[in-house]
Parts: structure tokens; C-alpha cells; sequence
């Protein structure tokens, strides 16, 4: 799963929190750092058992689910050899795609 999937998770549970039991969380930090999710996730459980709010254990399990999820691999970068090598192109066609001249003078812009 990308991180602005898991932001977006981190940042609903945020919210959820706040409304609910009022603690301010670092979304930022929750979906980047495993040991503050892991913490974060079991508060949340903890308290959605003590208010009995299943809004808090959905989201804490999407958000748990996203954090196991592996990230994407990014595409390998270009050599330096295949950047310097020239684009093939197509021959030119026989007549031009556009007309010669002045454009848009007496037209539509």
C-alpha cells in the first residue's frame, strides 16, 4: 500500500480519536514509524473497548492491515548509458501536419 493510503488511514483514526477520547496523535509519524502504530493501535483497541466504539477497532484494523501491506518498489532508475543514447525516429511525413505561416491571426485563440 502506498503512504497516502496509509496517511489517509492514520489521519481518519486521528479524528476518530480526538472525537472520542480526545488524545492528538502524529499521523505523520503513525504511518511511518512501526513501534508508535503498534503502540497507537493498541490504545485504540483498548479504547474502543472501553467506550464500545467499533468505529475504533475498524479503523485501527485498516490501519494495521496497511502497515503490513508492502510498500511499492520504486522503478529502477535509467543508466546513464541509456540517457545518452539518441531516441530513434520516424522519417517525416510528406505533407505537413499544420500549415505554414502566422498562427492564430484572424482565428479563434
Amino acid at each position: 500500500m502506498n503512504d497516502s493510503a496509509r496517511l489517509a488511514i492514520a489521519a481518519h483514526l486521528h479524528v476518530l480519536l480526538r472525537r472520542k477520547t480526545g488524545r492528538v496523535i502524529d499521523t505523520e509519524w503513525l504511518a511511518k514509524n512501526a513501534e508508535y502504530a503498534t503502540e497507537i493501535l493498541r490504545f485504540a483497541r483498548a479504547q474502543a473497548i472501553e467506550r464500545s466504539s467499533p468505529e475504533l477497532t475498524e479503523w485501527a484494523s485498516r490501519l494495521e492491515g496497511a502497515l503490513r501491506a508492502p510498500a511499492p518498489v520504486p522503478a529502477a532508475p535509467m543508466s546513464l548509458r541509456a540517457m545518452s543514447e539518441p531516441v530513434p525516429t520516424q522519417p517525416p511525413d510528406e505533407t505537413p501536419a499544420v500549415p505554414a505561416g502566422p498562427r492564430y491571426i484572424g482565428g479563434i485563440r
